[in-house]
Order: structure tokens, then C-alpha cells, then sequence
């Protein structure tokens, strides 16, 4: 399995696709598809049934998945490239841009 460069909690910034520019927080990243759903963008309308924990049912507005190639992880505002390194022994996530530990 791949090293993913983007995990929860990270910013990142839509580089591609209908929602580009848009910012948000990782909410989940899905390993087995290359895809994340971000805070906030990719919204889809969900009609769903009624249940018992949505009496109601009706039309839900939620996140749907990004692939991961179309996202930048952002840090102080500005978009910058992952790398791993080695740090004694451990690996760490580190900005291109910055030379910043993640």
C-alpha cells in the first residue's frame, strides 16, 4: 500500500475539477480508493429514506469524495508539495516548500 501524503485533519486546497480554489478540512481519507472528503466542498443532495434516527427523510446535503490527486495540502495559506524524510529514526511528513516538519 501507498504512503498517502494528505491525511485527516490537514487543509487542503481543491488544484482541479468543477470545485477548484476551494479550501477545507479533511474529514476522512478513503485508503482503498485514493479519495478524500473534504469540509465543506463536493457537495451532493442525498434523498434519503425515513428512518428511524431521520424520521423525516427527505433531501440531505452532504460531502462526496475527492481523488486525492486533485488536492494540495495547504500550510500558512499556500499550497506546497509533501516529502517524507528520515529524522534519526523515524519518518516525518515534511512542506517542499517550507522544509517544515508536518
Amino acid at each position: 500500500m501507498t504512503k498517502l501524503k494528505i491525511k485527516t485533519g490537514d487543509t487542503v486546497r481543491v488544484m482541479a475539477g468543477d470545485h477548484k480554489g476551494e479550501e477545507g478540512k479533511v474529514i476522512k481519507v478513503l485508503r482503498d480508493k485514493n479519495r478524500a472528503i473534504v469540509e465543506g466542498v463536493n457537495m451532493i443532495s442525498k434523498h434519503t429514506k425515513p428512518s428511524a434516527e431521520n424520521p423525516q427523510g427527505g433531501i440531505v446535503k452532504k460531502e462526496a469524495s475527492l481523488h486525492l490527486s486533485n488536492l494540495m495540502l495547504v500550510e500558512n495559506g499556500e499550497t506546497t508539495r509533501v516529502g517524507f524524510r528520515m529524522e534519526g529514526d523515524k519518518k516525518v511528513r515534511f512542506s517542499k516548500k517550507s522544509k517544515e516538519v508536518l
